[in-house]
């Protein structure tokens, strides 16, 4: 029997090259696409759903029909907001912060996810190895933050690691082989970071597809032991 596994944000730029390296894995049997619109790739062994990180029913009601074909080898969370266009962006100096700016940074970047492990979670497989993955940032790191700036961005993406961090502990009374863990992809070029390409070193700028590979290595190299980390696109490990 191959894997099952969930790809929410599978309509982004880093989640549709994982859904499309996931369909061309042998080993993999099944995967469920999640996007706002529920319209992804058309590959074989793609169901594709419909959620959205502001409405908590239809995150509920996706892991409700998921649920409903058995437990879960994988649960991938590519969702995120660095800024939109006509909305946030990084603010370089707390004089601009702003309450309704900061409240919809946190909604896509923390609450969504959270939301997502209270009902994804319980689905993972308990006989066997499992993982809940989430893609955060290193700027999201207490320990490594040197310039400031980009205040409400940092601050979703560190309390998204606390979430993790937080949830690896619980689950491992009920989940013994499972790992939860937050991955810093890198700077790729999607639209996301686009702004803020300029001056990134040609070879720490990756394409989607590179992204999601070096991600994919990570992710199978990772133990229960390593459950709650947060790990960068080459492996090591990123401090809180």
């Amino acid at each position: 029997m191959g894997q099952r596994v969930v790809v929410l944000g599978a309509s982004g730029g880093i989640g549709a090259a994982l859904v499309a390296q996931l369909a061309a894995d042998p080993s993999v049997e099944q995967i469920y696409a999640g996007s706002r619109r529920g319209a992804v790739q058309d590959l074989p062994g793609i169901v594709p759903f419909a959620f959205d990180l502001a409405d908590a029913a239809s995150i509920a009601a996706a892991a409700q029909r998921v649920g409903e074909d058995g437990a879960l080898d994988l649960v991938l969370v590519a969702t995120g907001m660095l800024h939109r266009p006509g909305g946030p962006m990084p603010e370089k100096s707390y004089r601009a912060l702003d309450a309704a700016a900061m409240a919809e940074m946190f909604q896509v970047n923390t609450i969504g996810p959270a939301l997502i492990a209270r009902h994804f979670l319980p689905l993972l497989a308990r006989d066997r190895r499992a993982v809940f993955a989430a893609l955060s940032a290193r700027v999201g790191s207490i320990a490594d933050n040197r310039l400031g700036g980009w205040h409400s961005y940092r601050a979703s993406k560190a309390a998204l690691n606390m979430l993790l961090a937080t949830l690896a502990v619980e689950l491992r009374r009920t989940h013994p082989h499972a790992i939860v863990a937050g991955l810093h992809p890198g700077t790729v070029k999607t639209d996301l970071s686009a702004p803020f390409q300029r001056g990134v070193p040609a070879e720490r700028l990756f394409s989607s597809e590179t992204s999601a590979r070096q991600l994919r290595r990570v992710l199978e190299r990772l133990t229960p032991e390593d459950s709650g980390g947060f790990f960068a696109w080459d492996g090591t490990r990123i401090p809180y």
